[in-house]
């Protein structure tokens, strides 16, 4: 059952952040933040890989915040090449961590959202595992998640040009208590050929999360 849709504006370093907030009918089972793609490519909260996660963690029993990067729609400031977008999700992290306190905390994201969430959440202790969809393991470094002790769950394009299968397989190497990834046959990167795919992937990811964690 759904509850309602808050949207709202965080205080962060580089001024206003737009976000919005999705929350199921009491009571929730966790609480999971959605970071969207690549700002300089478009990426917004409303992308739709992003607007996927967040329905998947909702439809899972989560609350969903989702949130502009500095510089994108009414968010203020501008795209710092990562380091700002991590204090970004950081203050995210924080303000979702004390609305709902009780709440096993995830993050996640898609592509660049993938990546910012696994640099915030590896190194947030109140987060207890990561949700990372559309890899781009080609682009961004990554190779600090073999170091990260969280439960980690990655929904993967079988096609995806920017970061292999394989390659995100081996990033992923560990205990089947601890790492999971799912591959959605016939699509790149955007998931367009299958965004229903991403969405259930995704949301099963949550629970596996939920089971892990």
């Amino acid at each position: 059952m759904y509850q309602g849709r808050v949207r709202t504006d965080l205080q962060g370093a580089a001024g206003r952040v737009e976000a919005i907030l999705d929350e199921p009918a009491a009571p929730a089972r966790f609480a999971a933040l959605v970071l969207h793609p690549h700002p300089l490519f478009g990426g917004t909260m409303n992308s739709h890989a992003a607007y996927r996660l967040a329905r998947a963690a909702r439809s899972s029993g989560g609350v969903a915040l989702r949130f502009n990067f500095r510089g994108v729609g009414r968010s203020e400031g501008s795209h710092a090449a990562g380091e700002g977008e991590t204090d970004d999700a950081r203050l995210a992290l924080g303000w979702l961590g004390g609305r709902h306190p009780s709440l096993p905390l995830f993050s996640s994201g898609f592509s660049f959202g993938a990546w910012i969430a696994a640099r915030a959440g590896c190194a947030e202790p109140r987060v207890r595992g990561l949700l990372l969809a559309g890899v781009a393991s080609r682009r961004f470094a990554m190779e600090f998640l073999r170091r990260c002790r969280k439960p980690v769950a990655a929904v993967q394009a079988e096609a995806d040009e920017y970061g292999d299968v394989e390659g995100v397989r081996r990033l992923l190497d560990g205990p089947a208590t601890r790492r999971r990834l799912a591959v959605v046959p016939g699509a790149t990167h955007l998931f367009a050929e299958d965004l229903d795919a991403l969405e259930r992937e995704a949301a099963e990811a949550f629970v596996w999360l939920l089971e892990a964690a």
